[in-house]
């Protein structure tokens, strides 16, 4: 039976098609679009989980939410793309994947709610941007010590912070001046199987 992903267009979700895809399990796409003046999630989407959020991965009986949830379900589901090792790597691993939407993404929404604020937002934003600097920093320092974050092979960790350091690059001044975590970007999006998720994923602005 195949894996069925509740997926929505602009979203974390699309991390999700990746793991699938470099998993290279089988799964079927439900897709759901943005309302385009709200930007919000369809209504249809309650009808999937109370929460109307995506992704959710249904597996037969089996109804998950939270990206990270979901990816160490994979995880362990296939005994692929985990940490590799129990030592140094299995902490990275674990750090990481919670890493990214517990300390790295509220930051990023919170530019982005302030943004849209006229003028206090401005004001807003100068005091959240050198906050965000401080993890960006932080993650450049990783990468330049390692290929992968959780060690020497790509896991669900790099999975994970994926999309936080894209929105990163459009929402908080992430560019070239932090070499390792670009080249850790352009690296991710030439691999195959985020190629394949792109495909049937639908539209995504950060890639």
């Amino acid at each position: 039976m195949s894996l069925i992903v509740h997926h929505l267009n602009n979203s974390r979700s699309q991390r999700l098609l990746w793991m699938l895809e470099e998993l290279e399990l089988p799964y079927e796409i439900r897709a759901y679009q943005r309302d385009p003046r709200t930007m919000l999630a369809p209504p249809e989407l309650r009808q999937v989980h109370p929460l109307g959020k995506s992704p959710v991965l249904e597996d037969g009986r089996i109804k998950l939410v939270e990206t990270g949830a979901i990816c160490e379900y994979l995880v362990e589901k296939t005994g692929r793309l985990g940490p590799g090792d129990s030592g140094e790597g299995l902490r990275r691993y674990r750090q990481f994947l919670h890493y990214a939407e517990g300390s790295v993404m509220p930051m990023l929404l919170l530019m982005l709610a302030m943004g849209k604020v006229p003028l206090m937002g401005k004001i807003a934003l100068k005091r959240i941007q050198p906050m965000v600097d401080v993890h960006l920093d932080y993650i450049e320092q990783e990468l330049a010590s390692r290929p992968w974050f959780a060690g020497k092979a790509i896991s669900a960790a790099d999975i994970m912070m994926s999309f936080p350091l894209e929105a990163a690059v459009s929402r908080a001044g992430l560019g070239s001046s932090r070499p390792a975590t670009m080249a850790w970007l352009k690296k991710i999006h030439a691999r195959p199987a985020y190629q394949r998720a792109l495909e049937k994923g639908g539209e995504y602005d950060y890639a």
